[in-house]
């Protein structure tokens, strides 16, 4: 008769995350956002913690946050400290849902690297922050702003001029549909073409330029290898505009598919603007902001080395579960 202890199954395995390479465990960690990290994940322990203290850790820094108005964080101050925690290495940063000219301003104080800078609904960032923070960006390559309001031709110009390394350029906003086809939206078009000529990939998603804008744009940037112009209904794509258009490898036209756009990406009727395709513009009364005011539940002056030989875990890293 068999024994009893050969019908037993075996011990399920656990990961020890504090077994995992140095190297391994940084990339983990900077998958989960500089908003975890900060929060949550270096206060596991003192490994995890000396880790995300390390100015690479923060040589990219994603701020991704989905408007949640309980969100009791002041992400601005957030986003201070990690840029501090960079020491002068930052090269990326995306910020989303909030973002000030002070903190544009902060950004090139502190770093003379940054390569591409992503801002997304950063209705508090202006024409003339933007302006002002492009004069410290001479090796920006790109530049991606997702439906911010406030920013006009004058600061592409700034970017065009200051920015002479530019190569990928993004300004999207919500497609628009009219029966209007007297006005013409071509004055942004018309800056991109004068004033960044070295781009290879621009994306006007929702854009509402003409075939003025749209030519100007191709005879300005010779270099264009890809060209989103989804949503951008006011061009007219025929005779020898559509072929040379047909001369640039990744090319998207106005109705082409958005299901990878990863963003608003619903129609405004101007002639129904209350119909099935209105959606109304983000306005912080939607989500609150109380974030702004209140204080980190994190202290970026509090001793965590100390605190970790002091203070014993409730849970350890190693039963530690990445969400």
């Amino acid at each position: 008769m068999a024994s009893s202890s050969s019908t037993q199954p075996p011990a399920e395995e656990t990961t020890n995350w504090l077994e995992l390479p140095r190297d391994v465990t940084a990339m983990i960690l900077h998958k989960l956002g500089a908003i975890e990290i900060l929060t949550s994940a270096q206060k596991v322990c003192m490994t995890w913690r000396k880790i995300c203290k390390d100015p690479a850790m923060w040589r990219t820094i994603d701020m991704h946050y989905l408007g949640d108005g309980d969100m009791d964080y002041d992400l601005e101050k957030m986003t201070r400290h990690a840029i501090d925690r960079s020491c002068g290495q930052l090269v990326d940063i995306n910020i989303e849902y909030f973002g000030t000219d002070e903190l544009l301003q902060y950004i090139i104080e502190r770093t003379s690297q940054l390569r591409r800078l992503r801002l997304i609904y950063c209705y508090n960032i202006s024409c003339d922050g933007l302006s002002e923070a492009a004069k410290g960006l001479p090796l920006l390559e790109e530049l991606h702003i997702y439906f911010c309001a406030n920013i006009s031709e004058e600061a592409f110009e700034a970017v065009g001029r200051c920015c002479p390394l530019l190569k990928s350029f993004s300004f999207n906003d919500k497609g628009v549909k009219s029966k209007d086809i007297e006005i013409e939206f071509d004055d942004k078009a018309l800056v991109i073409a004068g004033n960044m000529p070295e781009l290879c990939r621009l994306q006007l998603f929702g854009n509402r330029m003409t075939n003025v804008g749209l030519q100007a744009i191709l005879d300005g940037c010779p270099h264009l290898e890809s060209l989103d112009l989804r949503q951008c209904f006011n061009v007219n794509l025929e005779g020898d505009l559509a072929k040379r258009l047909h001369k640039i490898k990744d090319l998207r036209l106005p109705h082409d598919s958005t299901e990878d756009y990863g963003f608003d990406d619903q129609i405004y009727d101007e002639d129904d603007p209350f119909g099935s395709s209105d959606v109304s513009s983000f306005s912080f009364d939607d989500y609150g902001d109380s974030y702004q005011d209140n204080d980190l539940d994190y202290d970026s002056d509090f001793d965590y080395d100390d605190y970790y030989t002091k203070v014993p875990r409730q849970w350890a890293p190693g039963q530690w579960r990445l969400w």
